[in-house]
């Protein structure tokens, strides 16, 4: 993905933001806009046409929110990845968002840097999850089976598991740990299990609420 452009779709209700985010992008090597939204349902509908790599989506919007939007897109299969660009920090925001499948989610007041690092790694399906917003998650991000099941990680799932939450992808993770892609994906379901997480954003959430990540 690193040598070729990264196809995005902007969604925020206010022009200003849009024109910022475009402006941004358009300015940088690797990127193109493809198109913009004001509202969940538009979203979804320029995501399934225009088919891009990534989608930058905002929360609260009138005419239709964007964890509905990002729901939808699951529904439908979407290719496009969702990563959560809002003003928005708080549990009742962050948890639905990443439910519903979003791949990751970032705060406005990311460096500019941060921004374009997450969509890249959003782009090649990695889990984009700050330490901030997770920390944010885990007081929603329980399984049943809560206490003390992340001290029952074997050293090697926790070893996948920090890596994981670095955003590494299960390619590289393999080639760092010198494994098969395989038993990186084996390893995952067991942390999947152990913590009760549904996918990677919740493991990784629950991984810094039981202090397996620092």
């Amino acid at each position: 993905m690193a040598d070729s452009v990264i196809s995005l779709i902007v969604v925020d209700d206010h022009p200003v933001v849009r024109d910022g985010l475009r402006g941004m992008f358009e300015s940088s090597e690797g990127f193109a806009v493809l198109g913009e939204a004001d509202n969940g349902v538009t979203a979804v509908e320029l995501a399934l046409r225009m088919d891009p790599d990534v989608v930058l989506m905002d929360l609260r919007m009138p005419g239709g929110g964007g964890v509905a939007a990002i729901a939808e897109l699951t529904r439908r299969r979407a290719r496009a990845k969702v990563l959560v660009l809002t003003t928005y920090d708080t549990d009742s925001d962050t948890l639905p968002a990443i439910e519903a499948g979003a791949t990751g989610y970032l705060l406005k007041d990311a460096p500019r840097e941060e921004l374009f690092t997450a969509v890249r790694a959003a782009a090649e399906g990695r889990t984009v999850l700050s330490p901030a917003v997770a920390s944010r998650l885990v007081s929603h991000v329980r399984a049943p089976r809560a206490d003390g099941v992340g001290e029952h990680l074997s050293a090697r799932e926790r070893e996948v598991l920090v890596l994981v939450a670095k955003g590494t992808s299960n390619k590289a993770i393999a080639a760092e740990l010198f494994i098969s892609e395989a038993t990186v994906k084996t390893h995952l379901g067991h942390v999947f299990a152990k913590l009760g997480a549904k996918d990677r954003a919740a493991a990784v959430a629950l991984g810094y609420e039981r202090g397996i990540l620092g």
